[in-house]
């Protein structure tokens, strides 16, 4: 299996929360693609995981530890007025 070079994430710098918060989703979901390649394979999977509360929690857990690493990386939007 050849590895995917494509360059996606350049910086974790954002300039909200926001855009942090949506970076980590953008993480996480990029991770679950990293780790299930076939997209096939995850469709199918998908409507398990949308009715089970437990993987919910545990997928809003990975964004949420995505979402502190963003926030280090940009010293919690510290105002720089």
């Amino acid at each position: 299996m050849m590895a995917n070079t494509e360059i996606w994430l350049e910086s974790l710098i954002t300039k909200t929360p926001q855009e942090g918060r949506a970076l980590a989703i953008l993480m996480a979901r990029k991770t679950i693609g990293a780790i299930q390649t076939d997209p096939e394979k995850r469709k199918q999977l998908r409507p398990e995981y949308a009715e089970d509360t437990v993987q919910l929690i545990s997928s809003a857990q990975v964004v949420a530890i995505e979402f502190q690493t963003i926030a280090k990386a940009n010293k919690y939007w510290r105002d720089e007025k």
